[in-house]
């Protein structure tokens, strides 16, 4: 693995040809997480009542397709 700084605010991350693909995803994955939080000033129990409102309406448009 090689990583080098391209310019100021790139850098390049380079990995041998038989390393997993499927973990680098996950990595980058991450990585994207990362960057795209870093200048949130949301508080985690914001998110969690986000994502309880969330995943009560789809629960509320799908059940019918698994309770039948």
């Amino acid at each position: 693995m090689l990583v080098e700084r391209v310019t100021d605010n790139q850098i390049m991350i380079s990995f041998s040809q038989g390393t997993d693909f499927y973990g680098i995803q996950r990595l980058i994955d991450y990585a994207a997480y990362l960057d795209a939080t870093s200048k949130s000033t949301a508080k985690q129990s914001d998110i969690d009542a986000l994502a309880d409102e969330v995943n009560s309406g789809w629960w509320n448009k799908n059940k019918h397709r698994f309770l039948k």
